[in-house]
């Protein structure tokens, strides 16, 4: 009995008509879980989400989100929460103790992928120092300078600026990311999708899940259902028109992907994914 094998040439046409169809060249060990990375104490007042005054009277107790993803042998950490430093805000176990004891060596993460520069999505972040850090062009210039913007206190873009001095001192590895979007694994599986507006380099995560499907992780495009479903424009984002194509954008990717949507700060999502160390594929 003998064994056709295609040519190089077959080979290298069938790769490229699966990338043109969006899909990945080989399929690949993909799965999704959620970390805690802190919470706030009690329901708070959210109307200062809505530039347009939406929300007067809603209350909500948010939450604080960090996410693995295992791709075979290798790892993504999406966003890095809270600091752990006992405030009131503070996950009870930190980013890095919940790897360990689920036998995950922090030094073996390969990428940290921020959706923003805001703190309570990258306080953990210099735990990670070994990792290459992925962030928006938009971002990372917003944070490289040594002196503030203009208008900005010095204290408050001090703050903003500590948990990436390991990267902005040159001593890590940075991917500042200027497309669309960015295949973090190169086969499709998982993208960083660009939405800026909330900040200038913005960016929220798909996840595609053999199992489950595709997952939309939305950074802080959006922070809550009523936020969502009234496109509503907190009134510290940098932009109001990049937020709004930023939302649109959002939904119909959720649309046409048939998407689960995960609102990262919105209690009532923290159940569509397994909780750590747990994982959907």
């Amino acid at each position: 009995m003998s064994i056709a094998l295609a040519s190089p040439l077959r080979m290298g046409a069938a790769v490229g008509l699966l990338a043109l169809l969006g899909l990945p060249a080989h399929a690949a060990d993909v799965a999704l879980s959620r970390l805690d990375c802190g919470g706030a104490p009690a329901p708070q007042s959210v109307a200062a989400f809505s530039d347009t005054y939406a929300y007067p009277e809603l209350k909500l107790q948010l939450v604080y989100s960090c996410y693995l993803v295992r791709h075979g042998d290798r790892y993504l950490v999406w966003d890095t929460g809270q600091p752990a430093d006992g405030s009131p805000r503070a996950p009870k176990v930190a980013l890095v103790d919940q790897l360990r004891a689920a036998g995950i060596d922090p030094a073996d993460i390969d990428f940290v992928g921020l959706s923003h520069y805001h703190n309570d999505h990258t306080g953990q972040l210099a735990s990670l120092p070994d990792a290459t850090l992925l962030i928006g062009r938009g971002d990372w210039d917003a944070v490289r300078p040594d002196t503030p913007p203009d208008g900005m206190p010095a204290a408050d873009y001090a703050r903003r600026r500590a948990p990436l001095a390991h990267w902005t001192s040159g001593e890590g590895t940075v991917q500042p990311l200027s497309q669309p979007q960015h295949d973090v694994f190169g086969d499709g599986t998982v993208v960083m999708v660009s939405l800026p507006g909330h900040t200038p380099g913005h960016h929220g995560l798909l996840v595609k899940l053999a199992g489950q499907g595709n997952v939309l992780l939305s950074g802080d495009v959006t922070h809550f259902h009523e936020n969502y479903a009234t496109d509503g424009v907190p009134n510290w984002n940098t932009d109001r028109a990049d937020s709004l194509a930023s939302l649109d954008r959002f939904r119909k990717m959720a649309e046409h992907l048939k998407a689960t949507v995960v609102i990262q700060h919105d209690p009532r999502d923290v159940g569509k994914l397994p909780a750590f160390p747990e994982f959907a594929e």
